[in-house]
């Protein structure tokens, strides 16, 4: 089972776990999970920490490569497909790293991990 965290739930798995749900936290931990990622959550960590919206207890290159290996996490690159695919979603949701997201997991098959209450509404397999 491929699971593909957004940023939200990747930052939350990484320094505050309580803030999972129950079920986000059973897919986690469940061993056929395959723990996926997006470069696209990469790129949102780091401008947000460059802008000091978000804290982190290192360096964001170094947090996201320590983060990568801790929890064997599989990096999906931004591909143009994924770009022309968010593009073409509906426009339920506006914010860009969200659509990229929504569509490399339906693009890679993956199950998305995720609080955000506009995802439902995409049709694509969610966790919480």
């Amino acid at each position: 089972m491929k699971l593909l965290l957004d940023t939200c739930a990747l930052i939350w798995l990484t320094s505050e776990p309580d803030l999972l749900s129950a079920n986000a936290t059973k897919a986690i931990n469940d061993p056929a999970a395959v723990l996926c990622v997006s470069h696209a959550s990469l790129w949102e960590i780091a401008l947000k920490h460059s802008i000091g919206k978000l804290a982190l207890p290192e360096p964001p290159r170094t947090w996201w490569s320590n983060q990568v290996a801790r929890w064997g996490l599989v990096e999906l690159p931004i591909s143009a497909e994924a770009l022309l695919a968010s593009s073409e979603l509906p426009k339920h949701h506006k914010d860009p790293f969200d659509r990229v997201i929504l569509a490399q997991a339906q693009i890679d098959n993956c199950q998305l991990v995720s609080s955000d209450s506009e995802f439902p509404s995409y049709g694509i397999p969610l966790i919480w």
